[in-house]
């Protein structure tokens, strides 16, 4: 860990200075030396932490009494509406893109796969947390039920949400890499805290990252589409806040 530290010290050191350098006048630089310090990061955490590395994993007595709802809380979308009027009964989660066999499931078929839970702290980019514990089916077994295409690169959550709460407003998404995508605690997540997950923490479904920060654990999941690029999503930029300037790998 302090070998870790000290890497993603030195990187963000020499980041910095190299902004600094760039000026106002160098801002496209500027972006692209902070893009280039972003993949120094996630290539220089993975060659530190083996791949399956785990987050940790508290007990139900270290439960938050009141885990934080954040962001868009309560979607005005039509979709959405009707669905959660109907109690989600007619929800389904599609799996499409670059994928040998196209999923549609509802959330008894979700709850039907072999289920996990795990209690794990959010981290939030504004500086607070909370634990909660999660149930649901790894994102893994729904990837190999649907089969990848060699060109698969990126796992994209499609939601129902935008966070500026206008019907027709820019839907929230976010995305991972399959290194992320096939982590033993990456889970999509239908239940919280030993109950079905409410409206303010993402029902019906939401993802569950436990090594990135909580503006990646996706919430009210729409569609789930594989690709082999983000050039043609949102911005291009691989996720609603990283099309706004966040970044887009925010391992923890």
């Amino acid at each position: 860990m302090n070998r870790r530290r000290w890497m993603t010290g030195a990187l963000s050191t020499a980041l910095a200075a190299t902004v600094a350098a760039c000026g106002q006048a160098g801002t496209s630089i500027a972006h692209q030396a902070r893009r280039m310090g972003e993949g120094l990061t996630r290539r220089s955490q993975r060659l530190i932490l083996p791949r399956d590395a785990l987050a940790p994993t508290y007990s139900r007595a270290q439960i938050s009494p009141d885990f934080k709802a954040n962001g868009s809380i309560d979607p005005v979308a039509s979709d959405y509406l009707a669905l959660k009027a109907g109690g989600f009964a007619d929800y389904r989660l599609t799996l499409e893109g670059l994928v040998e066999r196209p999923l549609s499931l509802s959330l008894a078929e979700l709850r039907a796969r072999p289920a996990q839970t795990q209690i794990t702290k959010h981290d939030c980019v504004e500086g607070w947390t909370s634990i909660g514990e999660w149930t649901g089916v790894r994102l893994e077994t729904l990837l190999d039920e649907a089969g990848l295409k060699p060109e698969a690169k990126y796992v994209v959550f499609h939601c129902f949400d935008a966070l500026d709460q206008q019907e027709g407003g820019e839907r929230y998404y976010e995305s991972i890499d399959l290194v992320d995508a096939r982590h033993p605690q990456t889970i999509l997540a239908y239940g919280m805290n030993g109950g079905t997950l409410r409206v303010p923490h993402g029902a019906p479904l939401r993802l569950r990252v436990e090594r990135q920060l909580g503006y990646k654990h996706a919430k009210y999941i729409k569609r789930i589409e594989v690709v082999d690029s983000f050039a043609n999503i949102g911005r291009g930029r691989g996720g609603y806040w990283p099309d706004r300037g966040y970044e887009w790998y925010a391992g923890i």
